[in-house]
């Protein structure tokens, strides 16, 4: 199994070191590449991370700031474009996904099959730390709505830390798919589901981070509310729209 991580940045210089370092010496016990994908941070993040010379670790440069689904969308494309990789795994750049966590994700994952694994919070085993209430219960409450809207039954469908085989991605139309914030974690599940995927949930720890500025805003809970309840919509009248849609 040859994985490569992709890993979205936007100002990540205090986190992104600390993250690489853990990589590091992951990378001594399994074969991985690493994909930044950063939107031309004005902090530095990508030169930061070119300083540093890792040979397993490229960098996508995009323009300007487009939102993480757009960013992931990029990331496949270019991944897609290689025959090296089995799976690709999506990690935060902030630190909130903890590297030890990684082989858990790596050993759940079958190789060769169209499979996705998510790293998940709120399954026994799997935890928050540094979280205030409101913020678990938002979690957990925009969870429980999504699964009820569009009766997909996972336990963390804004979960980030996951691995999707390469042949689940190459059955998806991933130009289809317009979410940018956080649902777009929730358009992927969804579209995984179409596409008849074999999907797996692992307890992972998530740890709030300690560096830089969250993205989570007032309109990226508003878009996923408002797209969760078109997509579930969609479902309950065109009950074969989500496979017509997502997959090739």
């Amino acid at each position: 199994m040859k994985p490569i991580i992709l890993i979205p940045t936007y100002n990540e210089s205090n986190t992104i070191v600390d993250l690489l370092s853990d990589l590091s010496t992951f990378h001594q016990e399994q074969d991985f590449d690493v994909l930044i994908i950063d939107d031309n941070s004005p902090d530095g993040t990508a030169d930061l991370v070119d300083s540093y010379d890792y040979p397993w670790v490229e960098i996508l440069h995009r323009p300007s700031k487009m939102g993480l689904g757009a960013a992931y969308r990029a990331g496949f494309k270019e991944v897609l474009l290689s025959n090296k990789y089995t799976h690709v795994i999506t990690m935060d750049g902030d630190g909130s996904h903890q590297v030890k966590d990684l082989k858990a994700i790596l050993d759940a994952t079958h190789d060769g099959d169209n499979t996705l694994t998510i790293g998940t919070r709120w399954i026994p085993g799997g935890s928050v730390v540094n979280w205030p209430v409101h913020r678990k219960i938002l979690s957990r409450s925009g969870t429980a709505y999504a699964r009820f809207a569009l009766g997909i039954p996972l336990a963390d469908l804004t979960g980030g830390f996951r691995s999707y085989s390469i042949q689940l991605l190459r059955k998806l139309d991933l130009k289809s798919m317009k979410a940018t914030g956080y649902c777009f974690q929730i358009e992927m599940a969804m579209a995984s589901q179409a596409a008849g995927a074999s999907i797996v949930e692992v307890p992972i720890t998530f740890i709030e981070r300690v560096g830089g500025v969250s993205k989570m805003s007032r309109a990226i809970v508003i878009e996923a509310l408002w797209q969760t309840t078109l997509w579930g919509v969609r479902r309950r009248i065109k009950p074969n729209a989500d496979k017509l849609h997502y997959v090739k």
